[in-house]
């Protein structure tokens, strides 16, 4: 059996990811709910994004060979993140996506994917916000 087994990375390219990255953070810059959550200028936080997804998609690890292993909840625990929080960054990537064209099968298992790194990230319950 010779099957072809196509890296996510190459099938989406460097091009296409940072133009979907760049159009999520446009939209980012713009949400109401989760902009409070990143720094003013968002060019450093798109970088490291492109260099995550570039990894995470099967790619080389950028994101490990400057900035050590990913470990994503952990770096996100300084932040409170709800599940609000979860449904609007994957609301902006999705937009992302249709804005790129992103489509098929890639999108749907690229998203599900995002979907549960989305929920991953979750460390707080609406109920425990009301209290900070």
């Amino acid at each position: 059996m010779n099957r072809k087994y196509t890296i996510p990375y190459e099938e989406l390219g460097p091009e296409k990811l940072k133009e979907l990255i760049y159009a999520f953070y446009r939209r980012v810059d713009k949400h109401p709910l989760i902009r409070p959550l990143f720094p003013e200028d968002l060019s450093e936080t798109a970088r490291k994004q492109i260099q995550f997804q570039t990894q995470y998609l099967g790619g080389p690890n950028l994101f490990t060979e400057e900035h050590g292993h990913p470990m994503m909840k952990a770096r996100h625990m300084p932040f409170r993140i709800t599940q609000d929080h979860a449904q609007a960054w994957l609301e902006c990537m999705s937009e992302a996506m249709d804005e790129v064209g992103l489509e098929g099968k890639f999108r749907e298992v690229y998203f599900k994917r995002l979907v549960l790194t989305a929920h991953h990230m979750v460390n707080t319950k609406v109920e425990d916000e009301e209290e900070f």
